[in-house]
């Protein structure tokens, strides 16, 4: 069976309200859309976000990469060959993980088509339900401590606040949200950059002596800043976790090494899709490091490839797979069933993804 074409397609979903962080604000998600066909007729998907302020990648960029260098080097490729086609997707450009990703998961839900199994099953088959922690944006600590309730009412049992806009204001933020949720809930912040080494030091020695009970922060400075990461590890009980300064297999050794973090957030759109991400994760749990499968701003697509693979790995306690349920509707028919916090993974071939609407194909 060999790869006879690759399309390529926009995606828009809006958000059922603004997306915050101390990076961005985004209002609609904006997708490119891979499809991968083959002679047989059998037809993989991925997808990619753009996602500028943090991988680099912009739609225009990811399109052009797809259809100007991958899609010359796959086609007429035998479409099962899966580790000739990453060799030849990674020497395709330098970086560009995202479109490395989109066109990585399409590879994947095709090799499940193959071999007519579920994806998860194929990379390890430790379980076929997850659980993911709810994003709450940052805002005022009254419009956060609103939506951490209402995520609470959902049935979330773990929250992911956005802060770093504001070191004394974050504390109000925290204080806030667990003044209203009560102590049962599990909190883990991410700072997306926005703090300096010791401003991060000080909020969390604060947050510690007032037992506000934080299970990790996340990436509390700049992605570059191994020294200021190392630094807030070494001088707090809280766990930290990087994010932002993992992209690749080399930054997790080199981040391990160091011991500037205690868990990593592997993304498949910072990894360039699921073989690097696999490598990642055999990192970590080779140096004891437990991980977190996170996702971007992304539809349905790519948060199903993301969750076949922490269904597969035991090494992978944690996710951060909400932002299907950050949409205001869902395109994609098939895919993972989400209830509430509960991510169930469908017994379909591949991703097990039937259709997906509102495409315009480019």
């Amino acid at each position: 069976m060999k790869i006879t074409d690759i399309k390529l397609y926009h995606l828009s979903v809006p958000l059922k309200k603004p997306f915050k962080t101390s990076l961005r604000t985004v209002e609609s998600a904006e997708e490119t859309v891979v499809k991968i066909i083959t002679d047989s007729g059998l037809v993989g998907l991925g997808e990619a976000p753009p996602t500028a302020v943090i991988t680099g990648d912009m739609n225009e960029g990811i399109r052009g990469l797809i259809m100007g260098k991958i899609k010359p080097l796959l086609i007429g490729e035998k479409a099962d060959n899966l580790d000739r086609l990453h060799y030849l997707l990674e020497e395709s450009a330098v970086n560009n993980h995202s479109a490395k990703a989109a066109i990585d998961m399409a590879l994947y839900d095709l090799y499940g088509k193959i071999y007519d199994a579920p994806l998860y099953k194929l990379l390890g088959g430790y379980q076929d339900e997850i659980i993911s922690d709810l994003t709450i944006s940052v805002n005022s600590p009254i419009e956060m401590s609103e939506d951490a309730l209402q995520a609470v009412k959902e049935g979330y049992k773990t929250l992911k606040l956005k802060v770093g806009k504001g070191i004394n204001l974050d504390l109000k933020r925290i204080r806030a949200i667990r003044e209203a949720v009560g102590p049962e809930i599990k909190i883990r912040l991410d700072a997306n950059q926005g703090w300096e080494a010791k401003e991060a030091v000080y909020a969390i020695k604060k947050m510690e002596e007032e037992n506000l009970n934080i299970e990790l922060v996340e990436q509390p400075v700049k992605a570059a800043d191994y020294k200021g990461m190392k630094f807030v590890r070494d001088n707090v009980l809280t766990p930290i976790m990087a994010d932002e300064s993992l992209f690749r297999a080399k930054d997790c050794l080199k981040l391990l090494e160091m011991q500037a973090c205690d868990l990593i957030n592997i993304k498949l759109m910072k990894a360039g899709g699921i073989y690097n991400a696999l490598k990642i994760n055999s990192i970590a749990e080779a140096y004891g490091i437990e991980s977190m499968l996170g996702s971007m701003l992304e539809a349905k697509i790519s948060v199903t490839a993301a969750a076949h693979l922490a269904a597969a790995k035991k090494n992978i306690t944690r996710l951060d797979l909400d932002a299907p349920s950050l949409l205001a509707e869902d395109p994609v028919d098939g895919g993972i069933k989400i209830n509430g916090p509960k991510i169930i993974l469908a017994d379909g071939p591949g991703l097990g993804i039937n259709k997906v609407n509102n495409l315009k194909e480019l």
